[in-house]
């Protein structure tokens, strides 16, 4: 004999107890995940510069290209312009992909800053080859975690995101013409050679990126698979401002026609920096969601550009 529960209002208020303290639980273990990867970053970052490229007037692309050309010409301090350069581009990512984003770049780039200025990092090599190629991989790294925890240090990036929503030019195009002007501006500031071994710097640093990243471009598709499908669409689409695609199918796990049960699929287009934030939202809702990812190199039509949410 089954016994009731006479008391429905309670056992519903134990399991909503149950989720806000799991949900705690993931929320704390995310951040300090994030926050590992953001140290990883500021200190691989800081060796790239200080103990390759800086020693030997080497320049890189992106924001950190454009302050070492800066500071190279005019002596102001490096710490100081990595702020100053990278903060319009966090006040776009700002209202672009939102403020916990922002929020950790600023650390993330201030703590830069504080890295290159305080930390006296040992001077690895005078060879020119070895202090392209490591200088830009020290750097990709730095790059790789940042966004690996839901920042930048460079923030073109989020430029470049931007104008490719209002140009439909792909990002990584975008990037590449920014980094031709300055290591044009390289070239006749400093030397052409240098200006091609800081090709050599970019094309590192690129390669390591992709790599910590796990190869996952400027969009990425996401598939969904859960038991829990209404309450992800509401969240991707409330909160996170993206569209969805919504596909009837089937649970296939069973050995008869009525074990299978009906559920929903969805598919939705995200940047690769907020993955992150995707994937902890979903884990909230659904820690046993089934995710597939796939690189896309561009899009065209539908709801790619974030949807403005109600106040």
């Amino acid at each position: 004999m089954t016994q009731k529960n006479i008391f429905p209002e309670t056992e519903k208020s134990g399991n909503d107890k149950k989720k806000r303290a799991k949900n705690r639980r993931l929320s704390l273990i995310h951040f300090f995940r994030d926050v590992a990867f953001i140290l990883i970053s500021v200190v691989s970052a800081g060796f790239g510069l200080k103990g390759f490229l800086l020693p030997n007037s080497f320049i890189d692309g992106g924001v950190t290209g454009i302050s070492l050309l800066t500071s190279e010409t005019t002596g102001i301090s490096l710490s100081l312009l990595i702020v100053a350069i990278n903060l319009p581009f966090l006040i776009l990512g700002f209202s672009q992909i939102g403020k916990q984003f922002a929020f950790k770049s600023i650390l993330a780039i201030i703590g830069l800053a504080l890295t290159v200025h305080f930390l006296p990092y040992p001077v690895i090599t005078s060879d020119k080859l070895l202090i392209a190629v490591f200088g830009g991989f020290f750097l990709g790294v730095g790059i790789g975690t940042a966004i690996r925890g839901g920042a930048v240090i460079d923030g073109t990036e989020v430029l470049a995101i931007y104008i490719s929503k209002k140009t439909g030019v792909t990002i990584g195009d975008i990037i590449l013409v920014f980094n031709i002007i300055i290591f044009l501006f390289g070239a006749y500031i400093l030397s052409v050679e240098i200006a091609l071994y800081a090709i050599l710097t970019y094309l590192a640093a690129s390669k390591t990126v992709d790599f910590i990243i796990e190869g996952v471009e400027e969009y990425t598709g996401i598939t969904i698979i859960s038991e829990q499908s209404e309450h992800i669409r509401r969240m991707i689409t409330g909160e996170l401002g993206r569209g969805v695609t919504l596909y009837s199918g089937k649970g296939g796990y069973g050995d008869k026609e009525q074990d299978l049960k009906p559920i929903n699929i969805l598919f939705t287009v995200v940047t690769r920096l907020e993955i992150t934030r995707l994937r902890r939202e979903i884990d909230k809702i659904d820690g046993e969601a089934f995710i597939i990812m796939n690189s896309i190199k561009d899009t065209k039509g539908g709801m790619i550009k974030k949807r403005p949410l109600e106040k």
